[in-house]
């Protein structure tokens, strides 16, 4: 919520609920607050400059009600001595016609300051939030990848536009607000004090009045708002939970429940929600009276004291427009306070990403792996997420160049875990991995990821164009190489039967082709990549019988004369690898061929046994 956007003496209305808000706070506001303004210093002299244009431009707008007195006193005076028939008496229309002239110029000049103040105030903050993103992306692309297994995609995604936003809209708005509040607080003050101390003793006295009595009812209303906040939260969870189980829940007839569940919660969030609208309705009727009470007040005596030739009407008249101003800029104060504090707060979720441990950098004489030719070995390998849980604990594997690797076991055997090893999305806590005898903490991250190409069954693709996404495989593929590698993988016949062909444009989430259809292009584009290690996850796991032999053939192709390591889930696919590994608990506890291993009667050909029961093996 940003404060209103109207000029200080604009007389900007504010809701009752205006200054309730959960206001998320940070854990260190000082310190992320410094680091924050850091962003900040290389727009020193701007921001000089809207400081500066931000105080006169309120200075301009304070004084103007001021001036506008003057001219109804004068008005009041001509038309007092025409009616008690003074002779000469008249209207001084010229005086007010130059009262109304410096009056334009004030509102001119305090807009072009106002105009130039935010025209500046845009471009720090845009640029300062510019910085940011850039230094925050710069280090998503430094970290390793356990952090992002342990935050999910949703948080990181909140940190760069929602934080990054609250930022900005604080820099851009309610920084100038604040000091423009500050200043109009101070100099409408002052003008009042000019005018009459008493009449600005009366009208401070409203302040602590108005507090007594809104204290409770704000108290009151906050409980209900939080409530409401967290049926709110119910509700919206439990229709997303429906909706995207839809086919679930009609399927096992569920819907009575669903529907009564959201009727109870409907219910729940109706009974708090008119609750605190009512509540939180009560504070600007008893505000209005309180201010009410006040205006009378000061106009009765400020009519006794230009009785008593005390005081001009003009300056009664711009007295009160002083007091009706004098609590705006209060609220907004108080306001942009708790916003300031949900902005130092989103920073310092975004330091928290700058703060996370990066990976080990490449070391300046990194071998850059240029002609890999795929012998793979894993040396005493030890390995765990955490410190205290080790999940491999001494793996010793051979794989010879061009071999195929099929890597079996249950869920969570730790069969995942050895590719993301093998790639360096994770570190060894002991141990070696060497290709073609050098260890892989001796290369470079991107020259080793070069080396392999992976299918995986959780396809990804982006929005772009199918030819796109296929030469996503390797940067600089001509049309045919492109076409090339898209027959080999069967998806040429599907996207020459689609409207656009290779020119088709891929939604977001890809879902105007199948979930086959995309493992088709994954697999065409790992064909693009030609790489010398392949990594393949069930591969052919979304695509029907028919296209599974033919992906099959396409993929015996890929890997011949390549190392290939499979992940395998069924094992039918795998009986003619080179090397079966066997893994549990994150060991390797069988190994060997298809044949050795079923004539071990171990747990391998329990696994097997158990998926093809009564069928000739």
């Amino acid at each position: 919520m940003s404060a209103s956007k109207k000029g200080p003496m604009g007389g900007g209305h504010h809701g009752p609920m205006a200054g309730i808000r959960a206001t998320q706070k940070a854990k260190d506001f000082n310190g992320s607050l410094k680091r924050l303004l850091k962003y900040l210093s290389p727009y020193k002299l701007r921001l000089i400059i809207v400081f500066l244009t931000a105080i006169l431009s309120t200075v301009f707008s304070i004084y103007s009600p001021k001036v506008l007195g003057k001219a109804t006193t004068r008005l009041f005076q001509g038309v007092v001595m025409k009616k008690m028939n003074i002779p000469g008496a008249f209207i001084d229309l010229e005086y007010i016609a130059q009262i109304a002239v410096i009056l334009l110029v004030l509102y001119v000049v305090s807009s072009l300051f106002n105009y130039l103040q935010q025209y500046l105030m845009a471009e720090v903050s845009q640029k300062t939030v510019y910085d940011m993103r850039r230094e925050a992306e710069n280090k998503l692309g430094r970290m390793p990848l356990k952090y992002f297994d342990a935050h999910s995609h949703g948080d990181v995604l909140s940190r760069f536009t929602n934080d990054m936003d609250n930022i900005s809209s604080t820099l851009q708005q309610s920084l100038t607000q604040l000091i423009t509040s500050i200043v109009t607080i101070v100099g409408i003050l002052i003008m009042m004090l000019t005018i009459s101390p008493l009449m600005t003793l009366i009208a401070l006295v409203v302040l602590p009045v108005s507090m007594f009595v809104i204290k409770p009812i704000l108290k009151k209303a906050q409980g209900f708002f939080i409530g409401q906040q967290i049926k709110l939260g119910q509700l919206n969870g439990h229709i997303e939970e429906m909706y995207t189980g839809h086919n679930v829940v009609k399927a096992f007839g569920h819907e009575e429940k669903s529907i009564k569940e959201f009727k109870v919660i409907n219910e729940q969030l109706y009974e708090v929600g008119w609750k605190a609208q009512f509540i939180s309705g009560l504070m600007m009727p008893v505000m209005m009276f309180i201010n009410n009470i006040a205006y009378v007040t000061v106009c009765v005596v400020g009519g006794f004291l230009a009785t008593k030739k005390k005081l001009e009407v003009g300056d009664i008249q711009a007295f009160i427009q002083y007091m009706r101003s004098f609590s705006q800029p209060i609220n907004q104060t108080a306001n942009i306070a708790n916003i300031i504090q949900s902005t130092v707060a989103s920073a310092e979720r975004v330091f928290e990403i700058l703060d996370e441990k990066e990976e080990i950098p490449d070391s300046k004489d990194a071998v850059v792996m240029t002609d890999c030719e795929g012998n793979v070995q894993f040396d005493h390998v030890k390995f765990g997420y955490t410190e205290n849980n080790t999940l491999i604990h001494d793996m010793n594997i051979d794989v010879k160049k061009g071999h195929t690797i099929a890597i079996v076991g249950p869920t969570g055997a730790g069969k995942t875990t050895l590719i993301n090893l093998l790639m360096r999305f994770y570190e060894v806590d002991d141990g070696r991995i060497l290709i073609d005898g050098i260890d892989i903490r001796e290369m470079t991250r991107e020259s080793l990821r070069n080396t392999f190409g992976m299918v995986l069954q959780d396809t990804w693709s982006f929005k772009g164009t199918i030819k796109e996404n296929i030469a996503y495989g390797r940067m600089g593929a001509t049309d045919e190489e492109i076409i090339e590698a898209a027959k080999a993988a069967h998806a040429d016949h599907f996207i020459r039967t689609l409207e656009h062909g290779y020119d088709t444009e891929l939604n977001e989430e890809a879902s105007n082709i199948s979930q086959g259809q995309k493992q088709l292009l994954t697999i065409a584009r790992a064909i693009l990549a030609d790489p010398k290690i392949l990594i393949l996850d069930e591969a052919t796991s979304s695509v029907d019988t028919r296209t599974e032999v033919a992906i099959q053939k396409a993929m015996d192709k890929l890997m011949h004369g390549r190392t290939s390591f499979v992940i395998a889930h069924r094992l039918s696919t795998i009986k003619d690898a080179d090397l079966i590994l066997v893994m549990n608990h994150g060991n390797v506890i069988e190994q060997g061929t298809h044949k050795e291993l079923l004539a071990q009667k171990g747990f391998y050909a329990d696994l097997y046994n158990s998926q093809f029961a009564g069928k000739a093996i």
